[in-house]
């Protein structure tokens, strides 16, 4: 056992055993081993956060090592300084003595130095013959040379945790900046949707930000900022295709526009081809899409989609589709399934869809999964929204909401 590697300090300061650890540590140092003072120091420095100290005690340890006379800390040379509190107060600037006290107590906590006190508490050298360090008594820099490898690593963290926050800080700028622009955008030109709702979501977000933010701050913010983006920019895509196809005159209200028929026969989408009118019944062309409802009907059977279109009102076609986009997130369906619903049953059908799916929300686990398996079923030609439709309005009753 290497009892003379321990040492107690004197007078009224405490021996703990995380101290007596400390002790311990630096007795294990590797023969031969050297490192650069300035370079631990550096190291120390950067960990200050990981270690628990403050600029000042930092400034204290700069002033102890100006009092060891070599830049390579070694067993061989001596690892003991032994400055008298007012030589080293001067090299530390002047500091107080009260405060000295305090941070070199700060700076034997955190195990960059030990106190190797003598009999009385002062610190002094006793030398032999020759004129040879033989036995000193003070502050041991031992801790800096045995714990040079992990200040270097807790450095190394530091160092990449620094850089971990700055992409994420730029990252979730230029999210910012994305989103706050294509709100503006969308309102100024007159855009459908309910960008009231989309730009409040975004204003709280942007106050969730701290004054002073960690990396595990914004991590969670720029996820939610990154996602109301694609939400965005998902609507925004949505109408500019639906623009395209008004232009090219492809226009999928084509399938809609008897709206006075009172016949649900008529409105269902496979009758024309259980019935054989124009083609094999065993030929399904996949490029036949699945034929949409009276928007009357619509909202007479999922009133609830209402409250979510452009200042809560749903007046046209476009308004529902609006609407359901709002909802599809809400309901927390994937902007892929949704533009999978969308090329399957086509917007208006995908819509109503989700209309559905809201008014039923209580009694479905899992929306997305919900609306990937009507996608399914719409792509081998075995979906229809007649029977969903009707039975929200019996579920409604002859009491349902009425819709101008």
């Amino acid at each position: 056992m290497q009892t003379y590697s321990v040492t107690t300090p004197v007078g009224r300061r405490p021996m703990t055993l995380a101290l007596m650890k400390r002790q311990l540590e630096t007795a294990e140092i590797k023969a031969g081993k050297t490192v650069d003072k300035w370079k631990v120091f550096r190291d120390a420095c950067e960990a200050r956060m990981i270690l628990g100290i403050q600029d000042r005690t930092l400034a204290v340890l700069d002033a102890l090592l100006t009092f060891y006379p070599d830049n390579e800390l070694s067993e061989k040379r001596g690892l003991v300084v032994f400055p008298s509190n007012t030589q080293l107060s001067a090299r530390a600037h002047g500091i107080a003595g009260t405060t000295l006290r305090r941070h070199l107590a700060a700076l034997v906590d955190a195990g960059l130095i030990i106190r190797k006190d003598s009999p009385n508490g002062k610190r002094y050298a006793r030398r032999d013959g020759s004129g040879d360090l033989e036995q000193a008594f003070g502050f041991s820099l031992a801790p800096m040379l045995a714990r040079a490898d992990e200040f270097a690593h807790m450095a190394q963290q530091i160092a990449a945790e620094r850089k971990r926050f700055r992409l994420t800080k730029e990252t979730l700028s230029i999210c910012r900046r994305d989103v706050r622009k294509l709100i503006s955008a969308a309102m100024e030109e007159g855009a459908a949707g309910n960008w009231g709702a989309i730009e409040g979501h975004f204003v709280a977000l942007l106050a969730r930000i701290p004054r002073a933010p960690t990396t595990n701050d914004l991590l969670p913010i720029l996820e939610e900022m990154q996602m109301l983006r694609d939400e965005i920019v998902n609507l925004l895509e949505m109408q500019i295709k639906l623009e395209k196809n008004d232009t090219n005159g492809v226009h999928y209200e084509r399938h809609i526009q008897n709206s006075n028929t009172d016949s649900i026969i008529e409105l269902e989408p496979r009758f024309e081809k259980e019935h054989g009118a124009k083609s094999n019944p065993d030929i399904r062309p996949a490029s036949e899409p699945i034929k949409a409802f009276p928007l009357g009907m619509v909202l007479q059977a999922c009133p609830d989609i209402i409250d979510y279109g452009p200042g809560g009102v749903v007046g046209s076609w476009r308004d529902l589709m609006s609407a359901a986009v709002v909802v599809r997130s809400m309901l927390g369906v994937s902007p892929t399934a949704y533009q999978d619903a969308c090329e399957a049953m086509g917007p208006e059908n995908a819509a109503v869809a989700v209309a559905c799916i809201l008014e039923r929300a209580g009694h479905i686990n899992s929306a997305g999964g919900y609306l990937r398996h009507l996608t399914g079923k719409a792509r081998r030609r075995e979906f229809s929204l007649g029977p969903m439709l009707m039975a929200l309005m019996r579920a409604h009753g002859a009491g349902a909401k009425r819709v101008s």
